[in-house]
This record gives C-alpha cells, structure tokens and sequence, in this order.
C-alpha cells in the first residue's frame, strides 16, 4: 500500500559522506558518554530490596509511588503483577539500612496511607544476580548479533550483513549514550526494549536490501549509486506508513504508559527514529562502500552451450 509515489529517484548515495559523519560523531559523543559516566542501573543490576503488597482495593500506583518516595528514595519501582490489587516495590541498597528495615519502614507509610494493606514477601536481591542479569543480557545482544550477521549472509550477501549489523549496533551504542548522558534508569525492561529495536531496525534493512537485490535485476544499466538510490526512494511510502504507526503506539506509551513503561518507550522511540536513519544513510552506505555489485546477488545466466554447464548439448 503506497500514499504517494516519488516519481524521481532521491539521490540518497550523493550526500552518503556527510551523513555518515554525523552518524560517526553521534556515536563517538555516545561512546563517550557510556564511558564516562556509564549506565545508572536499575535493582535488577545493582541489587536492592523487593517487597510484594497486597490492598484490598485495586492500587493506586501513584500514590504508592509518593508514598514509597516520600521517605527519601529516588529510584524506585511500583509495578502491579498479578492482578490490580497486588503491587512489586523495588528498593535500592540503602548504606546502613537492612533489608529488612528498609521493608519495615515502607510498610508502616504504606499503613498510614491505607490500614489494610498487606505485605506477602520480601528479599533482597544481592550484587551477585545484578551481576548475573549483565552477562546474561550482553549474551542475550551477542546472540542476536550473531544470528543477525548469519540470516543476512545467507538471504543476501556478507556485505550486507557487515553493513546491517554495523548500522544496528550503531542504534543500540546510541540508545545507550542516551540513557548514560541523561543518566535515565537502565532496568531489564530497557534491555528488552534494545533487543526490540535490534529486531525492528534489522527488519527495515532487510526490506531495503530486498529491494536493491530486485533493482539490481531489473535495471542492468544502473550503477551501484542508482540501484540504491532507486531501492530507497521506492520503500519511502512504505517506511512512513509503518515508521509512523509504530511510532503512534510508543508516543502512546510514553505519554500514557506510566512511569513503569516510560523508560522502556523512551528506548523505543530513540530506536525507531535512528533505526530509520541507519538503515538508510549507514547500512546501505557501508554496503556500497563495501563494494557490493550485481554479480554480488545476481547469478549472470549460463548461455547456451556454456562449457560450465552439465547439462549443455544434452538431448532428450
């Protein structure tokens, strides 16, 4: 489905240097930022406290949440799980409080807002799992990586999977120069949120690459700018329709989420935007700069009486 149609091919390849040092300075500014002042992570890595209350009413997470922060913390977490009326508090470490004072005196607060609330568990989760959760999610990235590089070689050309995992690692470095300049929470709905967009901008990269493979096919007489070029302009219709309804449906979260799904949208919406402009001003730039070419995608067809052919000059 198209709503419109650009007649004339944009010539994206024309101004592929430039865009590509911007993305390359992003990246550095991001590193950086990664570096210096690194990921404010969540209790799920750090190790804290998580209490699981019950009310006899459907919670009001709000105001569990200026309750629980009233009483001096900053980084908290009210989340339902369950059913409405059952609610997860997760507390970061305290230096010189327990575990165990640091429920009590949650759960007096919470009495006072309302005498019927319940507390059905509390523990404390210790460095040792955050440590776990990290390793788990960086192999949980390397096998996506992987499996991405692996797909795309096979379906198209190794070129095209060099390029496309650049440009996605590209977003992912992005992403978490963002959460690390504005020192946003990093939790393991974020981390999940990465690995979505790793999925999402893979998807339009692989759609564009379809694309040149078809261009390079039809229109022998193009070059490998053209072909490109051609390829992009022609799945602009298609980028903004999908672009723009998956984008509504973040921006929905975002605003309408909550502070339990803030961040993780946050990360969403940072990926969808650069995730459209990696994977056309950096994957399909590094594949052209690469050196990828018809014969890379097209098998030239084998004439009659081809010495390479088994089956030339066979009768029936």
């Amino acid at each position: 489905m198209e709503f419109f149609r650009i007649r004339k091919d944009i010539p994206f390849m024309k101004h592929a240097l430039v865009f590509n040092a911007i993305s390359f300075i992003t990246f550095a500014l991001a590193v950086f930022f990664l570096v210096t002042r690194g990921l404010h992570l969540s209790v799920e890595f750090t190790g804290g406290t998580v209490m699981e209350v019950a009310y006899s009413q459907p919670a009001e997470l709000a105001k569990v949440r200026e309750t629980v922060s009233g009483l001096g913390y900053a980084d908290v977490q009210v989340q339902n799980f369950g059913t409405a009326r059952d609610v997860m508090i997760r507390l970061p470490v305290q230096k010189g409080v327990t575990s165990a004072q640091q429920s009590e005196q949650v759960l007096s607060a919470l009495k006072a807002a309302d005498p019927e609330v319940t507390l059905r568990r509390t523990e404390f989760v210790g460095p040792q799992v955050g440590e776990e959760l990290v390793h788990g999610g960086l192999m949980a990235l390397a096998m996506v990586v992987v499996g991405i590089v692996i797909y795309l070689a096979f379906r198209f050309e190794w070129k095209f999977g060099v390029a496309a995992i650049i440009a996605n690692l590209h977003d992912v470095v992005i992403i978490l120069g963002f959460f690390a300049f504005f020192q946003w929470e990093f939790s393991l709905a974020v981390l999940a949120g990465v690995l979505a967009v790793l999925g999402y901008s893979v998807n339009e990269s692989v759609v564009i690459f379809d694309r040149i493979r078809e261009a390079f096919r039809k229109y022998r007489k193009m070059n490998t700018h053209e072909v490109i070029d051609h390829a992009i302009t022609s799945t602009m219709s298609r980028t903004i329709i999908t672009h723009a309804s998956t984008e509504a449906m973040v921006l929905s979260m975002l605003f309408f989420g909550g502070p339990s799904l803030h961040y993780f949208a946050m990360a969403l919406t940072i990926g969808i935007l650069f995730g459209i402009y990696s994977s056309v001003f950096v994957a399909a730039a590094i594949a052209m700069w690469l050196g990828v070419k018809r014969e890379d995608l097209v098998k030239p067809a084998k004439k009659e009486g081809d010495p390479n052919d088994p089956h030339a000059g066979a009768t029936v």
